[in-house]
Parts: structure tokens; sequence; C-alpha cells
């Protein structure tokens, strides 16, 4: 196959203030009633900015609770709310998106999404990383189209703590490195067809904004301000790394994230952090030049990143431990088998040995 293909939301706004115009953009695809499916955090600190424009303009809604996970369970739960609700909103992080994008899907219906964190790329795309109710990684649910609309609201994002940002800067680490081993074996991507080189461009934009304005968004929105870099870096963990792992491919780095769901140590991680670690493993295993690792390395290290086994919770980094997560990474199907030449748990475990110790 040699078809290239790239795919991407029908609208992405990103700005100040967007969170408060959620009905202009709901207008566009739907006239009766939406359905806002809202994390319990938002629905105490965001309520009035989230609802406000539907109660200004008279649009009917309905604003329901999201329960914590973007399991089966959670989304047949959601499913039975839509009632006559025409767009699916999702407001709030990862799981809630994931979750609501599932939703429309089963409903048939238009999805606006709008997360209030960066700390994944999920808004953007046509995916649902389904988990079962202990928190562990189930499967892939595959959307057919991407959201209809993605509506970011960098001044609630960041409000968000520093570790979110830091995180999707993490899950926006892999897209370029991913990108480029699916590109180099000519495997598909997630949108079907082979990496496009717009698609790699933009996976390589992701990761030289990660680098120029990384550090300076972190400070930033320590300080309680937003500026330019903020803004760029929402963008690339948003919309750039969005784009960049759907359209341009997954390898290890996500592969060993799965794995490492595993292991209840790393529970209190965030996907984007483990996603961090998975990457250094994926070049280790690749035997990337040390330049590159070292630039690698010295970033995560300068955001917060987890380098190291302790830091991703990992106390006793004990053999069986290590390859439980080895062979979960290389489970058939996984996304590891994208690498340019075969893979085994002992090559897993001994990269993440290596990471660990560069770390």
């Amino acid at each position: 196959m040699s078809t290239r293909i790239i795919i991407s939301p029908t609208k992405y706004v990103q700005g100040p203030g967007e969170l408060g115009n959620l009905a202009a953009y709901y207008k566009v695809l739907g006239q009766k009633k939406a359905l806002l499916v809202v994390s319990p955090s938002n629905l105490r600190n965001n309520k009035e900015k989230i609802t406000g424009s539907f109660e200004k303009e008279g649009i009917a809604y309905e604003a329901v609770k999201f329960n914590g996970e973007c399991s089966k369970a959670e989304i047949e739960r959601l499913g039975g709310l839509v009632g006559d609700a025409d767009v699916v909103i999702g407001v709030g992080g990862g799981k809630v998106i994931d979750t609501v994008k599932a939703v429309a899907y089963h409903a048939k219906l238009p999805v606006i999404i709008a997360p209030t964190i960066a700390s994944t790329d999920a808004p953007c795309s046509a995916l649902t990383v389904v988990y079962k109710d202990n928190g562990e990684f189930e499967e892939f649910l595959i959307l057919p189209a991407n959201p209809n609309c993605v509506v970011v609201d960098t001044a609630v994002v960041a409000a968000a703590p520093a570790r979110l940002l830091v995180a999707g800067m993490g899950d926006a680490l892999a897209t370029y490195f991913e990108a480029r081993t699916a590109h180099a074996a000519r495997r598909l991507s997630m949108a079907g067809g082979l990496t496009s080189l717009s698609a790699l461009a933009l996976a390589k934009l992701c990761y030289d904004t990660l680098l120029s304005d990384g550090l300076k968004a972190k400070l930033t929105v320590e300080t309680g301000n937003i500026s330019a870099a903020v803004e760029n870096i929402i963008e690339a963990n948003t919309y750039l790394s969005g784009i960049g792992f759907e359209s341009g491919g997954l390898a290890a780095a996500h592969a060993v994230h799965n794995g490492l769901t595993l292991l209840h140590e790393t529970h209190d991680c965030y996907h984007g952090e483990k996603v961090a670690f998975g990457t250094i493993t994926q070049l280790v295993m690749e035997n990337t030049c040390l330049e590159e690792l070292s630039t690698v390395i010295n970033f995560c290290k300068s955001v917060g990143l987890p380098t190291t086994f302790a830091q991703l919770g990992i106390k006793d980094p004990a053999s069986e431990k290590l390859m439980t997560v080895a062979r979960a990474a290389c489970a058939p199907g996984e996304t590891i088998h994208n690498t340019p030449f075969p893979v085994k748990p002992e090559d897993v475990y001994s990269a993440m040995v290596v990471a660990d110790k560069l770390g």
C-alpha cells in the first residue's frame, strides 16, 4: 500500500475565554439540546463558564457528571443519558474526552470537545483509549471520524496545575519519534494510511516547540500567567501531537506506557509521564545516538518528567515486574510492532533497564 492519509478535527479553536462560547459552536451542529458531560472539578469550578452561554441564548442543555474512568461501563451509562440531545459535548481531561467521543459515536451524534487541561493529545483524535474499571489499559476504540469541533480555553488550561501541562509535554514528546519510526518502517498510521510528509512535519514541529518553549511554559503557568510560550505548548500538546500521532503513527513509546499500566505503583503517574519514559525506552531500543538521547533526557529533567523507575513509583524494579511490562508491550497488535525490526519482550526489558540507568 502506498496511500498516505492525514485526518484532523473539522474545526480547532484556541484562545482565552473560549469556554464561554460553547453555545455558539453548538449552534453550528445542533438545534434541540446539548448533552454536556463534565468532570466533577469543572462542575465545581467552571460551571458558569460552561453553561452560561447556553442559558444566555436560551439553548436547552443537560449537564451530567463524569464518573472518573473511560471504561465500557461508563460509556454505556452516559449513552443511556443522551435522550433527545443532538450534540454531545465533553468538558474536562483526557478520560472525559475519550469517553464522550465513544458516547457520541455509539449515539451517531456530532461531538464537541472542550479540554480544560493540556495533559494528553486526546482532544483531536478519532480514538478512544478504553480502560478497565481498575485503571488498566483494555483496548483502543478506533472511531470513524475526528471530533467536529475542539475548543481550547487557554485561560482555563493555564490555571490548571503545571504538572498536567508537563504531562502533556510527555505525551507530545513521543509524537515525532514514533512517527519517524512508523514512517521508516512504512507502517500504517491510525488514520489508515502511510505517514504523509505533512503529518511528519507537524510531528517534528511538535518536538521542536517542546524544546524551545516547554520550560518557559512550565515556569509561566507556575506563576499563574499566560504567555506566547504557554499558547505554543498548549497547541503542541493538543493539536500538533494529536495530528502527529494519529496520522504519523505510534510505535514503542505508547506500547511501553500500556505495559506500565499493569503495575499498580505507576497508577499515580499521568499518561504522559509514562509515555515520556516509554519514549526514552524506544530510543534506547532503536540505538539512537547518544546526543539525541541526552537532549530528550535533559528536556525531561528540565520540566520534571520521569526518567527513572523510582520517579515512576517503581521502588523495586524486580525483573519479574519489568518482564510483565515488556510482555504486555509486545502483545499481538501492539504499536511496538511498527518498529522496522522484530521486537521481543527481552529487548524491551533490556531497553527499560538502560533507560533507567541513563535517566
